[in-house]
């Protein structure tokens, strides 16, 4: 069993597409056996994920900056909840207590998330799987805009290779648990 860290959106008003696949996410990550790690929020994907998680019987880790709860949308339901003093404590956390780093569709904080966890990989920092679900071309542009920065050289391949990218629910839970079988060398 792994503890595996979603990074999604936390938006309110998202269409429901997108609330689907994290609940699909959640009920998969679930159904092999898996812990969450997420942003502890309640609203958005995050909130789906979290939902799923829990609907097929995981343990679910939330992890969410004090300033958030005020605004009250603190995942309460999440079997820990962990309040920190601000965001960069919170990734912190979530890296901490995660052992494979996957990103769904989100906005800017994702994006922050996913770079975070994608550089410190590359750094030698962590040999945490990192996957990325390109759910419907969702990420198309980010992923085209990525590749070219390796002919300039702004970019080594072997960064490129780090990010595991798939299309479906089951490939990203496939490519994460394929990479925690890698030997830590």
């Amino acid at each position: 069993m792994a503890a595996i860290c979603v990074f999604c959106a936390s938006s309110s008003s998202l269409d429901r597409r997108w609330l689907d696949l994290g609940f699909e996410t959640g009920r998969e990550l679930a159904a092999r056996g898996h812990s969450l790690v997420s942003g502890g929020g309640r609203v958005g994907m995050m909130g789906t994920v979290a939902e799923g998680a829990r609907s097929g019987g995981a343990h679910t880790t939330g992890v969410i900056p004090g300033h958030l709860m005020g605004l009250e949308v603190g995942d309460l339901a999440a079997d820990e909840l962990v309040v920190t003093a601000d965001m960069a404590e919170r990734k912190t956390v979530m890296v901490a207590r995660s052992d494979a780093f996957l990103t769904l569709p989100g906005g800017l904080g994702t994006m922050d998330e996913l770079f975070e966890v994608w550089t410190t990989a590359l750094l030698g920092v962590h040999r945490k799987p990192v996957v990325l679900l390109d759910a419907d071309g969702f990420y198309t542009g980010l992923l085209d805009w990525l590749r070219g920065l390796a002919g300039p050289a702004f970019a080594r391949p072997e960064a490129l290779d780090l990010l595991r990218v798939v299309d479906s629910v089951p490939a990203a839970l496939d490519a994460i648990e394929a990479g925690l079988d890698q030997p830590a060398g």
